[in-house]
């Protein structure tokens, strides 16, 4: 957790703004680096982290960025989208 997230989450649920609330879930919803090639192709994972930032960019009046991730949800739970390979393996082709 990011120390604001840890300072948020401190406080009672009540005494936080919409705003901050988005961003905890947002954070919590994230996969982690140490998750991240058991989950990045979870669709339903991947559409949880997704819907979560989509909500955080529409409560900072971002609405280009929000329908960005609500499409990118949409995608991962109708099947159109799929993880590309992991840039951290590098190109596996022979030289």
């Amino acid at each position: 957790m990011t120390p604001q997230a840890t300072a948020q989450a401190a406080k009672p649920a009540a005494e936080l703004s919409d705003l901050e609330l988005a961003q905890l879930l947002a954070e919590r919803l994230a996969i982690k680096p140490a998750d991240w090639h058991r989950l990045n192709r979870d669709r339903r994972v991947r559409a949880k982290e997704q819907l979560a930032a989509a909500l955080v960019f529409l409560l900072k009046n971002s609405s280009d960025e929000a329908l960005a991730r609500v499409e990118q949800a949409a995608g991962w739970l109708n099947h159109s989208l799929q993880a590309p390979p992991c840039p951290s393996h590098g190109d596996r082709q022979a030289h």
